[in-house]
């Protein structure tokens, strides 16, 4: 099972579409995750027509009308592999043992609002994955997104994805 990780799209703020290589993992992904900041109600509804299956939530910047449509925390289970999804965790420091008292049941934690990516494991058990932003880098060098797979064996072939910088 293929998926795609992303959030902070912060359409049409920080850029005003959506950048093709991740439009092309949507298109290509079983199950897609998105942890908030949305912004623009036009996004998720562009992710839920194309996305097979799609796995959302709204972040501190999405107004009344993506709150009412996106929960605040999501869980998804792939193949026995429990995923949770959050928009904010928190700083970094501490992060781990914070996340995995908040969410004892998960496996895998999806998480976004620093566009900064992450990829951690706390207390040897829960996976934490920030994909960054694809719109706004901030002080990263690129602009990011995540894929991964779920197989019998559970959650595989992570990968970050570093997109072009734009003009």
């Amino acid at each position: 099972m293929r998926l795609l990780l992303t959030t902070d799209t912060h359409l049409p703020k920080r850029a005003k579409r959506l950048p093709e290589a991740l439009l092309g993992e949507l298109d290509a992904a079983d199950v897609v995750f998105h942890a908030g900041d949305w912004v623009d109600t036009g996004t998720l509804d562009l992710f839920e027509a194309r996305a097979r299956r799609l796995v959302g939530v709204h972040g501190n910047n999405d107004g009344p009308a993506l709150r009412a449509r996106l929960p605040e925390v999501a869980y998804a289970e792939l193949a026995g592999v429990r995923f949770a999804v959050v928009h904010e965790t928190g700083e970094a420091r501490g992060r781990e043992r914070r996340c995995a008292e908040r969410f004892p049941e998960a496996d895998v934690l999806v998480f976004g609002h620093s566009h900064i990516p992450w990829d951690s494991t706390a207390r040897g058990r829960l996976r934490l994955l920030n994909p960054g932003s694809p719109t706004d880098r901030r002080r990263q060098p690129n602009c990011t997104y995540m894929t991964a797979a779920v197989t019998d064996e559970g959650l595989s072939q992570v990968q970050l994805h570093r997109l072009p910088r734009r003009n």
